[in-house]
């Protein structure tokens, strides 16, 4: 969605109560946002809520953006512990091929499911960016020659692929807020058309 985050985490000689007060803000912007949406998250709102002072905020996430930011990084890693060490078949374990189809149908899930704090990371004067997506490639990429797959670049097949499957989420992010959020089967529509591409590939 936004890039690798393996690599962030937690700061290194991070303070216990920096740590603390980061997941607290986190966890409070997740409550504030399931009960009332996105669009009613606040620096001031959440600094309120979460009963810590503004300039916590403002030194933790620095914009409204922000908040949404570190949300984002915060899934993305879980994301990614999941693909790297979970139960198959998203994570290890399983055939390439079913673990391609599973990190398809679960990437799809995740990017839809985030759409509205995806936008909401976004600044507003700044264009939608493409994103760095090169985990979902490198992931793809292993997975294709894991499986086997015959075709004369998988380097150059596991770049269509990752944007196959990371595009659907720029397109939302493209659309006016004024537009419903995405159907409810989206996912499952764009999960079968992407197993059915794997398996006619992998065939």
């Amino acid at each position: 969605m936004t890039g690798p985050v393996i690599p962030f985490g937690k700061s290194r000689g991070e303070r216990a109560d920096a740590v603390r007060n980061r997941e607290h803000l986190l966890a409070t912007a997740r409550a504030m946002i399931a009960e009332h949406g996105v669009e009613k998250v606040t620096m001031d709102g959440l600094a309120e809520r979460a009963e810590l002072g503004k300039g916590t905020v403002f030194r933790r996430f620095g914009t409204r953006a922000g908040i949404f930011q570190a949300l984002l990084d915060a899934d993305e890693l879980r994301f990614q512990e999941q693909v790297m060490s979970g139960p198959p078949p998203l994570g290890p374990g399983a055939d390439p091929v079913a673990r391609l189809v599973a990190y398809g149908r679960a990437r799809i899930a995740f990017l839809l499911d985030h759409h509205a704090i995806a936008r909401a990371a976004l600044d507003r004067n700044q264009p939608v960016p493409a994103g760095d997506i090169s985990v979902s490639q490198v992931h793809i990429r292993m997975l294709l020659g894991l499986a086997d797959v015959r075709m004369p670049s998988l380097d150059g097949l596991s770049v269509q692929l990752t944007a196959a499957l990371e595009g659907p989420l720029l397109l939302y992010l493209s659309m006016s807020e004024t537009n419903a959020p995405p159907a409810p089967d989206v996912d499952g529509m764009l999960g079968d058309s992407w197993q059915a591409l794997i398996e006619r590939l992998a065939g």
